[in-house]
């Protein structure tokens, strides 16, 4: 895909999106259901993917782990939005990769310190980039990738969250 081939899809949807605001915003979802061995069976649209405990929390290793999962959404949408970033600019990127690490102290997660936080402490995210754009391109470029990367600036100005629970239906409160 070319700069024109991307803006030519872009275009109608970014029309509709100025005529009609509400049509813009979509509701993602993500399901899973718990499993067998403290694990969390995920349906990501593609393919199953089962989470379980990291292992130094107790985890086996085996199943995957909601962080590392948290980081691969990071570089995926890093990834993604880099590549139509660069692609609108006219940037030709002969390669690029990405690496995402987060810090963890496992000692919140475990409910041994209270003033050690649950959840990642620092994160970074790295691109390594072939290409022959100038630094003030490469500048624009990343400046960009960031601006528009949805996880990134999910993690970055985190949005409100709430959770709530229900009762599965069929239940009565002596069962539950």
């Amino acid at each position: 895909m070319n700069a024109d081939d991307l803006r030519s899809v872009q275009a109608p949807l970014k029309e509709r999106y100025r005529e009609t605001p509400e049509a813009a915003l979509i509701t993602l979802h993500a399901e899973g259901r718990v499993g067998e061995g403290l694990s969390c069976r995920i349906e990501t649209g593609k393919v199953l993917v089962v989470a379980g405990l990291h292992p130094a929390t107790g985890g086996s290793g085996q199943a995957a782990c909601s962080g590392d999962m948290l980081l691969e959404a990071l570089v995926a949408c890093a990834g993604v939005t880099l590549n139509a970033v660069a692609t609108a600019l006219g940037i030709v990127l002969r390669d690029a990769s990405l690496r995402a690490e987060g810090d963890l102290d496992f000692r919140g997660t475990l409910g041994l310190s209270k003033e050690v936080p649950v959840g990642f402490q620092h994160i970074r995210l790295q691109f390594t980039l072939d290409t022959d754009a100038s630094e003030e391109q490469l500048a624009t470029l990343l400046r960009l990738t960031e601006r528009y990367c949805v996880v990134y600036q999910t993690l970055s100005q985190p949005p409100a969250l709430t959770l709530t629970r229900k009762r599965a239906a069929g239940r009565t409160s002596a069962q539950a």
